[in-house]
């Protein structure tokens, strides 16, 4: 590509030059250029878990960490399997995996609807935003008495923990992408006459919606957070529950096996609704993997 600058007649010699620029690898083959891109990204994704798992088994091999707490992954792996084949292991995670769904949906749905109206309303907002502030700092942990009250000790305590919990993360994430709409296009859809359900359909949900999933997202990773929290003090099954009760035992593999577990769980939760967000927003650019107009 030659790119020409024209020298007046009164210009000077060091004015009237040719610059020469030859295209780079990524303009001449873009769609090479991004398949290896991805192919690095996820070469390093595996690589470097699987780096460090090798660095842990050598450790652990060469006697530079204590063996009884610290066991190696063959060791965490085979008591995994133990687990798995005892069916202790699946009744756990489905445990667990209920209690953060139902919650999770639970709360994402009280802290979308009062997300868009607070947002939507500054008379609401006003009303309702410093109470919900001053709840937010709450350690939610510190509601399980009061929660105890209500639902008793079985299950309804743990999921209305994790609705909780999601639901004041989903809100302010709703709030402030409800607001965060640009005025222009709002000014736009009332130029062609659209009415407040057409606004929210049409303009103010598509630009929100972005910033809304993500929210969802990281309330998908607390609750995991909260559920195990949870477990740990008041459960009779699930991860928590798998982990404490190992750990008190002395049993450090069937505890780092449940470690394992809770962070693929959160892995995988998030990664589902990477793919809801493509599914529900197709208008998002997801090649970057994040949420964006």
């Amino acid at each position: 590509m030659a790119v020409v600058d024209q020298a007046s007649p009164t210009s000077t010699p060091a004015r009237g030059r040719t610059i020469v620029r030859q295209p780079s690898r990524a303009e001449l083959d873009p769609e090479r250029t991004h398949r290896r891109r991805r192919l690095l990204e996820t070469a390093l994704a595996i690589g470097v878990p699987v780096c460090l798992l090798l660095l842990w088994q050598a450790a652990s091999a060469w006697n530079w960490i204590d063996g009884r707490l610290y066991p190696a992954p063959t060791e965490i792996g085979r008591r995994g399997w133990d687990l798995i084949t005892e069916g202790t292991l699946w009744h756990d995670l489905f445990s667990t995996s209920r209690r953060v769904l139902l919650g999770w949906a639970l709360g994402s749905a009280a802290g979308a609807v009062l997300g868009v109206l607070m947002g939507s309303s500054s008379l609401l907002r006003k009303a309702l935003e410093p109470t919900l502030d001053a709840l937010y700092v709450v350690p939610k942990l510190a509601l399980l008495p009061i929660l105890f009250n209500i639902f008793g000790l079985g299950e309804g305590s743990q999921i209305a923990l994790v609705a909780i919990t999601v639901f004041f993360f989903v809100w302010i994430a709703t709030m402030a992408a409800i607001m965060s709409v640009p005025e222009g296009y709002r000014d736009g859809g009332h130029v062609f006459g659209a009415g407040r359900w057409q606004m929210f359909r049409h303009v103010v949900f598509p630009a929100a919606a972005p910033q809304m999933m993500v929210g969802a997202r990281v309330a998908a990773g607390v609750a995991v957070l909260v559920i195990v929290a949870a477990e740990f003090l008041v459960g009779e099954d699930g991860l928590g529950y798998l982990i404490f009760s190992s750990r008190n035992l002395f049993i450090n593999d069937a505890m780092f096996v449940g470690i394992v577990v809770v962070a693929l769980l959160g892995v995988l939760f998030a990664q589902v609704l990477r793919l809801l967000e493509r599914v529900l927003l197709p208008w998002v650019d997801h090649r970057d993997g994040g949420s964006g107009q």
